[in-house]
């Protein structure tokens, strides 16, 4: 600016001055016409603007997040920055735990949260949104109810006898009684049991406390030869502890293996033609209009509970009781948004969604205006 001042009109001259001191922050889509506008509000200090954007209307959203800097003209404004991540609503969660860090900094000198303040902690902010960023890419981790990262465990055993096998592992089952089990049980000739499928139960669920119980593994028993299956490591080392001392003597472990789901979906392809059968069997449930009343009602009542179930983004707490103020509320909405697209982005045939106006009506949460 100094060295081409006298080239410089005023335009320039004040973009660039903005450009050296703006800050960047955090701009939450309000609604957009896209090819032409998108209007935003910053998440962190407040404040609504009309900004003239080509590009980015086309995409961007209701409720997504754009981490960028803003530059004004008196009769327009425009993106002076962004980063070229437009972020999913859910994450706007760490934000507004971003701007109640902040507001807790500048709370003693009793003033609310300002622009000069996002320039002073110009170290802090950033590194918000690498961290999103980095998350957002980072590959998908699934667990276990239980918070065990998922790998498939299979364990086999020689037993002396299938009938012992099963009335020393038939308490493993809480819940179901032992002519429950057998009820699909294979007998031999004779009447003795050749084969029987016996699930790891156990009562209530850690994560999901309208669970009843939680199923933490299946075990078969087929004559001399026992398997057992869990979905993680810490499960396979308490079911194989477990089996061992009810067993004793008529039963002796010879393996244990391991595999992500990955690698099981490639050891064991699915038959064409049995994938074919599923498929048509399914359709043929959800288009029984009595079979389909009861699953959108199992699936409604399920998503219903949430509201109720204590929230790990929300800091422990449970959507009933995060509403109560005013960064909670904020923060639950940003979750159904993202929920609500999510559920717009399965097109899936005869799927049932659940509706999750219901939670807002449960919430007392007014529905997002288009």
């Amino acid at each position: 600016m100094l060295e081409k001042s006298k080239q410089l009109t005023a335009t320039e001259r004040l973009f660039l001055d903005q450009a050296a001191t703006r800050p960047m922050s955090f701009y939450e889509v309000l609604w957009s016409v896209p090819g032409d506008r998108v209007a935003v509000r910053d998440v962190l200090i407040g404040g609504a603007a009309e900004v003239i954007e080509r590009s980015g209307s086309r995409t961007m959203r209701s409720g997504d997040l754009i981490y960028a800097q803003l530059w004004y003209q008196p009769e327009f404004v425009v993106f002076g920055s962004t980063a070229p991540l437009c972020i999913r609503p859910d994450k706007k969660v760490e934000v507004i735990e971003l701007r109640k860090k902040l507001r807790k900094r500048v709370a003693k000198q009793n003033r609310s949260l300002n622009a000069d303040d996002l320039l002073r902690y110009s170290a802090t902010i950033p590194a918000v949104y690498l961290d999103i960023r980095d998350a957002l890419h980072a590959p998908l981790q699934l667990a276990n109810t239980d918070g065990d990262p998922l790998i498939i465990h299979t364990l086999t055993f020689r037993i002396e006898s299938a009938e012992a096998a099963f009335e020393a592992l038939a308490p493993l089952s809480v819940g179901r009684s032992r002519e429950e089990l057998l009820d699909d049980a294979e007998l031999d000739e004779s009447g003795k049991l050749r084969s029987v499928d016996i699930d790891w139960i156990r009562e209530g669920n850690r994560k999901f406390k309208s669970w009843d119980n939680t199923i933490l593994g299946h075990i078969n028993i087929s004559g001399k030869r026992l398997i057992a299956e869990v979905n993680s490591e810490n499960r396979a080392k308490r079911l194989r502890k477990e089996i061992e001392k009810r067993l004793g003597s008529i039963g002796v472990h010879q393996s244990t293996v391991a595999q992500t789901l990955e690698q099981l979906r490639k050891n064991t392809p699915r038959d064409a033609e049995e994938a074919e059968l599923h498929e048509s069997e399914m359709e043929a449930l959800l288009t029984d209009p009595e079979a389909r009343k009861f699953l959108q009602a199992t699936i409604q009542k399920q998503t219903e509970r949430w509201v109720h179930e204590k929230i790990p983004a929300l800091g422990g707490r449970t959507p009933i009781e995060a509403v109560r103020d005013p960064d909670g509320k904020e923060a639950v909405e940003a979750l159904l948004t993202h929920w609500e697209r999510y559920d717009e982005n399965d097109v899936s045939p005869n799927l049932i969604r659940p509706d999750i106006s219901a939670i807002r009506r449960l919430l007392n949460l007014a529905h997002p205006v288009s």
